[in-house]
């Protein structure tokens, strides 16, 4: 198996491309990566008051009247945020068709079956990348309010914020736990391609889970450790579960070989 690689990686690198096929591929993944995400934010549009909605929900656990903090301080302002709210919106609604555009281009020389597998990937890529949109919204967002408040009447100021630094902060923070539970998925994938083994996972677990811990640690606002618990926690099980998936998909190839 591995040798098979080798030699094909060899003969990819006799055919290189030139450099301008090469800048037609990427002018092909930008137009593809730009069509989907107008599509997402043409969904997105139509319903950006009720998202407002939706990301103002979760200061019902800090306050009983979310609309007193939440300001605006320009004529356009109102445009300016469903403008917002759409761009963050489509970008989370088409983060999976990005992610899968972006892979082509990456990996351009993958076989027909191996570009089959990545598109049986892509659901479940979808089904990973909301749930940890779901868990960013359900658990670590009103955390993460309830540490932003603490810290203003720590220091003595009265919150009062622009609505467009409220809904940058909330879609940034969801769309960071989307794309970290992608992760696990990417680690599969390279897998079953061959690029990586079950070894090199477990001989890296430790490292890896500082990392995790780290991006958790950046993408959490505020000190809260629950939150930052809330990413780290699932992302090690999904890469244990990752660990004892290829190392049973191996143990197939060998008795089968």
């Amino acid at each position: 198996m591995a040798l098979w690689r080798r030699d094909k990686y060899a003969a990819a690198e006799q055919e290189t491309k030139p450099f301008l096929d090469h800048l037609a591929d990427l002018r092909s993944t930008l137009i593809k990566c730009f069509v989907a995400l107008t599509i997402g934010m043409a969904v997105a549009f139509p319903l950006a008051p009720r998202l407002l909605g939706l990301l103002k929900r979760p200061l019902l656990r800090v306050t009983t009247n979310p609309d007193e903090f939440l300001w605006t301080l320009d004529v356009t302002g109102a445009f300016m945020l469903s403008m917002q709210i759409a761009f963050w919106g489509g970008l989370i609604l088409s983060a999976p068709l990005l992610l899968y555009f972006i892979a082509q281009f990456v990996f351009p020389g993958l076989t027909g079956r191996e570009r089959e597998l990545v598109r049986r990937s892509l659901g479940f890529a979808g089904g990973l990348f909301f749930f940890g949109v779901g868990l960013g919204y359900f658990g670590a967002l009103p955390v993460a309010m309830k540490v932003m408040f603490g810290i203003n009447t720590w220091m003595g100021i009265r919150a009062q914020w622009t609505i467009n630094s409220y809904i940058a902060f909330t879609t940034q923070l969801l769309l960071g736990f989307g794309l970290v539970f992608e992760f696990p998925l990417v680690l599969l994938v390279l897998g079953r391609l061959g690029i990586l083994t079950s070894r090199q996972l477990r001989s890296a677990r430790k490292v890896v889970i500082i990392i995790i811990l780290v991006i958790a640690a950046f993408i959490t606002p505020g000190p809260d450790i629950f939150s930052q618990m809330l990413m780290a926690t699932p992302m090690v099980v999904l890469y244990e579960i990752c660990i004892w998936m290829l190392h049973a998909s191996e143990q197939k190839q060998r008795s089968a070989g």
